[in-house]
């Protein structure tokens, strides 16, 4: 029964030393008390143990507080250097008395604040002076600016201390204003504030490089990081804020090591990365999966997450995901958002304006350039020029505005600066029956066209409540609301950007007197289509989401709880899309008063249409999981169970009709029945199942040892409706393990200058079923329908040949990494290597098959593909003086595949295989540069047909002859195979600053653009093109479409490399004095000037991260933004 007591109150003690929650001062008088110090070790006298023999003190206390859960006190320089020899006893045979006369021998004292709790100090320590004066002041987190419940303020080489209270105010007694404060707070870096005379002092905590008290979320639960044996990176929620955008998928990049992220587009709306969990690992998705406070694959995925919602973000990347099994290979992202503390409501309030522009505009040839290039085309036909020099030098000089422009056609349709704003409130608080945190924001983000009808306008709310219903329950209860409304022209961005890139600068996009000039093509004029001349697209998308968790305590079970979770979620989207005709006007000269005329035009035709789209999607997910953690002796032992089914359905309808009434009404109602349309079932969203259900058993076991050797086992028994009955479901194990070197007394004596030294590996598989479902059912598709008697009908055909054996892709995932911090924690750094093989891959056979035969095979699982790769980081923090902190991290990683076995062709050369070669990679003639003359051409093989000017593809097989069996494969893909960040921050008094860049190198993006009669050319191509006045050009000749061999056939010159550098991220701030806001009853208020994409250092023509190879996309957004933020 002792045992049992003296453990609570241990366990009580660590945990409010954990959390410092607990609030009063705590005052430690110098005094001996030798009875009391016996009677702590009064229960030893029965134990046994070895002899031991002289050792150091320090050594000594450690076992004792192992053996007996007993807590030592002291600073180290107290009993450095300090031994005691006990002469042949053992350790179970030293009394209080035994253990007092080490002390007075020593020249120690001791204090004794409980049973279980001693504190140890000098004898010739100076005594406590009498107190004198009374320090006060407010302590923020110095990211966010929020006041910190429970930090330890205590007077410098003294025991005399406090915390701070739920608002983050302190009062504490000090002996002289001459002394320093010490700070302290778990997972931020120690303090040391000088008093300097002051009686009311401010400060502001930064947070550690390592805390390996820092709890980090992992599936289904926490696990403090210095326990953790899994590879596991996470980012907090302050960190996302300081990034301007409006999509969280692009805060992540170059942030966490391991992440490879690629923004195809900045399109208000459709903003959203491509991520990457370690690279690609297979020849299907390769998406990772998304949980949100514990659900997965939520509605919406994490783009549109408001990130001051967020209290962490937390990336699974090697085996450690197997406790998510058939869906984790590709790695996982939790998601968790914040919850309310106790204490005193906290409203806060963040207003941001920023300025938008594209990144990259691509340089395009004016007009006089472009003229000449396509006389040069011409003279290469054998033709004569269609310009004449006149002609081109008006447009060069612009002499007439009617008949000679000049027109950049992206300045024509964009305008220097587009807006967005942002507004953000929450209020969070609460008491030990009741905590709360609630979220109000919205935000509005205009697009980059002159007269743009493109706009974002979202609108949000998020509740989270807990609330305590007894000494051993408590219920939580999340809700989110969500409104996002997407506004666009009628005409798709990649039409508009194409016809820009399209646009031919010797022809006007709009007329000197505004109006607007005839289409390029379709009826398609850029400078139009971009506007609400042509109607409206609104795609409107409501989301409601929402958890209920209770929780369970077993009193009569120690560490044994229980949590169920139910999990509700609806959303729906109405989407419509109502074209009506425009007019464009084409010039036709002078009237006789010497005004222009022009011929009107409606185009694309002169009525109008309507397209609707109504979708609905619904997510129910129900599980329970137990816990249970025991701890004994020197031995920690947590084990999990749980189950959880989750239920998906989405369906939607759509109608499409023309010949309206009037092209003022846009209901579908009033428009004709001819060559209308109807369709349904499925959801428009076409990345959503029709019906999606999965059951799933899974545990996890935990052990350590003193918290010096730990070992996880994972497993998960999945059950998903991707696959036939007898094969539905999987197993999924993993382990892991990890050893704490500096736990070791014979590594902290080896070397004094490691705080954090951790060993860890993992092994296990995990599972991938995000394919096509039903491929082992016989389904039918919707066919184009039939017409019998005059009578249209419906029909239907065979959807695809069912492989009844479908199963499972599985990755066999292993991971080694070493995560370790020094000096005093300022420098920490971690480094994992990793391997995949992913097996039983669904691919087709086809390539076995003879296209003669006419068939087409189901998809088997015979593909193989093997990863592998290493990431991490280094960071280095420090207090450089009482006024000035600096923070550095680098992180970054590297990661590769290769095809393994799938059905590829037989014949093939070996430098043409793609087995053995990274995935998704091409064949291309390998252009080794440009003919110079005839003479050049006639001494080496060449394309039939070849002349100066050309490129030269090389004869790889060396048979004198170019053909496609010269092509090779180049292991550059879209996908950056390195990709890291560089993180600089610090902090100067109220002020504070953050640089971030952000590279990646290894991908390549092909450039094929419609230049020629159909458009202009690139700058960089017409600058050093070939010509006979420049034979050495490193381009080739001026070219028309894909006329030219080079420019049909996929060649290496146009596979462009993309690697770069962003200044991705900047920000600086200032706090304004507390003295001056305090009077006003604000408690903090911060002023700050951020942006995004700033700079970008590429040799690439257009934005590195486009993957288009016609320049045809919204380009990537450049954001400055100006915010202020308030707390009250």
């Amino acid at each position: 029964m002792i045992h049992m007591e003296r453990m609570q109150r241990l366990i009580c003690l660590l945990l409010a030393a954990l959390f410092m929650q607990f609030t009063g001062a705590l005052e430690l008088n110098a005094q001996a008390n030798e009875s009391s110090l016996a009677s702590v070790y009064s229960f030893m006298d029965n134990q046994t143990d070895s002899e031991v023999s002289q050792i150091p003190i320090k050594h000594l206390l450690n076992d004792l507080e192992k053996k007996f859960k007993v807590t030592f006190l002291y600073h180290d320089r107290v009993i450095e250097d300090k031994y005691v020899d006990l002469s042949g006893l053992s350790i179970n045979e030293i009394t209080g008395d035994e253990l007092s006369g080490f002390f007075t021998a020593l020249n120690l004292d001791y204090t004794q604040l409980d049973e279980q709790t001693i504190v140890i100090t000098e004898k010739d320590a100076a005594p406590v002076i009498e107190e004198q004066e009374t320090i006060s002041g407010v302590v923020r987190d110095a990211a966010t600016g929020e006041s910190m419940p429970g930090v330890n303020v205590v007077v410098e080489g003294t025991s005399i201390g406090t915390n701070t209270g739920p608002d983050g105010s302190y009062e504490l007694t000090v002996p002289s204003l001459d002394v320093n404060l010490v700070f302290t707070f778990v997972g931020f870096q120690r303090l040391v504030e000088p008093i300097d005379g002051r009686t009311e002092i401010d400060v502001q905590l930064q947070m550690s490089v390592f805390s390996g008290d820092e709890l980090i979320v992992v599936g289904y639960g926490v696990q403090a990081r210095e326990t953790l044996s899994g590879s596991v990176s996470s980012i907090q929620g302050p960190r996302l804020e300081q990034i301007p955008v409006t999509n969280l998928a692009n805060t992540l990049s170059g942030n966490l090591p391991g992440i490879v992220t690629v923004n195809q587009s900045g399109e208000p709306g459709y903003d959203g990365a491509l991520i990457r969990i370690r690279g690609e690992s297979t020849l299907n998705n390769n998406q990772p999966l998304i949980v949100i406070d514990g659900v997965p694959d939520r509605a919406g995925g994490l783009d549109r997450i408001n990130p001051r919602d967020i209290e962490s973000v937390t990336i699974l990347k090697d085996a450690s995901a197997a406790i998510y099994g058939s869906r984790a290979a590709n790695g996982v992202i939790l998601i968790t958002t914040k919850r309310g503390r106790e204490g005193a409501p906290q409203f806060t309030i963040d207003v941001n304006q920023g300025f938008n522009q594209p990144t990259r505009i691509p340089d395009m040839a004016d007009a006089a350039t472009y003229m000449q290039m396509l006389n040069e085309v011409d003279n290469y036909r054998g033709q004569g020029d269609r310009f004449t020099q006149a002609e081109i030098d008006c447009h060069r000089l612009q002499q007439d505005a009617w008949e000679c422009p000049d027109t950049d056609w992206f300045n024509e349709a964009l305008k220097p600066v587009s807006q967005q704003s942002r507004l953000d409130m929450s209020v969070a608080g609460g008491s030990e029956s009741m905590r709360y945190f609630i979220s109000f924001s919205g935000l509005t983000e205009d697009g980059f066209y002159r007269n743009s009808s493109t706009r974002y306008n979202e609108y949000g709310f998020r509740s989270n409540l807990d609330g305590r219903l007894s000494d051993n329950i408590t219920l939580s209860l999340d809700v989110l609301g969500r409104y996002e409304d997407r506004n666009f022209p009628t005409a798709s961005a990649g039409q508009t950007f194409r016809m820009l890139m399209r646009g031919k600068p010797n022809e006007h996009g709009f007329w000197p007197n505004g109006l607007p000039a005839p289409d390029i093509e379709n009826g398609v004029n850029p400078v139009v289509t971009g506007t609400d001349a042509t109607g409206y697209d609104k795609d409107e998308r409501y989301y409601f989401q929402s958890n209920a968790r209770l929780s369970i305590d077993v009193p009569q079970v120690e560490g044994l709880s229980f949590t169920g979770t139910a999990v509700f979620d609806q959303d729906f989207r109405e989407r419509k899309r109502w074209q009506s005709p425009w007019t464009l006007y084409d010039f036709t000269g002078f009237d006789d008063s010497g005004e222009p005329t022009f011929n009107e035009s409606l185009v694309p035709n002169n009525d109008a249409n309507l397209q609707q789209w109504s979708d609905q999607g619904r997510n129910i997910l129900l599980n329970l999981v137990g816990n249970y953690r025991v701890d004994f002796e020197n031995h920690t032992l947590g084990l999990l169970l749980g189950t959880e089914s989750q239920r998906i359905t989405n369906s939607g309808f759509n109608a499409y009709r023309r010949y309206f009434v009037s092209t003022e009404i846009d209901e579908l109602s009033f428009g004709g029945e001819d060559q209308q349309s109807i369709g349904g079932g499925s959801s428009s969203l076409g990345d959503r199942p029709d019906h999606a259900t999965r059951l799933n058993f899974f545990s996890r076991v935990n052990y350590n040892f003193q918290s010096k050797y730990m070992v996880e086992l994972i497993a998960r028994y999945d059950g998903s409706y991707i696959f036939p009955e007898d094969n539905r479901f999987a197993f999924f194990p993993s382990v892991s393990a990890a050893w704490r070197l500096t736990q070791e007394d014979w590594f902290r004596n080896a070397t004094g200058f490691f705080n954090e030294l951790k060993l860890r590996a993992s092994y296990g598989q995990t599972g991938n079923d995000r394919i096509e479902p039903f491929q082992f059912m016989n389904t039918f598709r919707n066919g184009g329908g039939y017409i019998f008697n005059n009578t249209p009908g419906q029909s239907i055909f065979p959807g695809e040949t069912p492989n009844r054996n479908v199963s499972w892709e599985v990755a066999t995932q292993f991971d080694v990494g070493i995560e370790a911090s020094m000096f005093n924690d300022q420098l920490a750094f971690e480094i994992d290597y990793f391997t995949e093989n992913r097996s039983d891959i669904l691919w087709w056979r086809n390539a076995s098959v003879p296209q003669s035969a006419g068939i087409s095979l189901p998809r088997e699982n015979i593909g193989e593909v093997d990863a592998w790769g290493f990431d991490g980081s280094v960071s280095w923090r420090s207090q450089i003086s009482n006024n000035f902190m600096l923070g550095i991290t680098l992180n970054g990683g590297y990661a590769t595949n290769k095809i393994v076995n799938w059905d590829e062709p037989p014949g093939a050369p070996e430098w043409q295989r793609s087995t053995g070669r990274p995935m998704n990679t091409g064949l291309y003639y390998r252009a080794i540069g440009v003919f110079r003359d005839q003479e050049h051409v006639d001494s080496m093989p060449s394309w039939s047909g070849a002349r100066p000017g050309d490129l030269i593809f090389e004869d790889v097989n060396g048979d004198g002859v170019i053909d496609a069996d010269d092509r090779v494969r180049v292991d550059r893909t879209g996908l950056p195979k390195w990709n890291g960040g560089l993180n600089i921050s610090g902090q100067y008094r109220n002020f504070d600053f953050l640089v971030f860049f952000q590279g990646a190198a290894g991908a390549s993006q092909y450039i094929s653009t419609e230049s020629g009669d159909f458009g202009n050319y690139f700058n960089d191509f017409a600058r050093d093109r070939w010509t006979p006045d420049n034979t050495n050009a490193s381009q080739p000749r001026a070219y028309q479409r894909t006329e030219e061999y080079w420019m049909s056939n996929a060649n290496t010159h146009f596979y462009f490399n993309t690697d770069y550098i962003r200044l991705k991220n900047m920000e600086v701030g200032y706090n304004l004095p507390a003295s001056l806001m305090d009077p006003i009853g604000i408690s903090r208020m911060r002023i700050y000037a951020n942006g995004f994409n700033l700079l970008t250092f590429s040799d690439f023509w257009m934005d590195p991260e486009a993957r288009n190879a016609a320049g045809s996309f919204y380009p990537q957004k450049r954001i400055f933004n100006f915010g202020l933020s308030m707390a009250f």
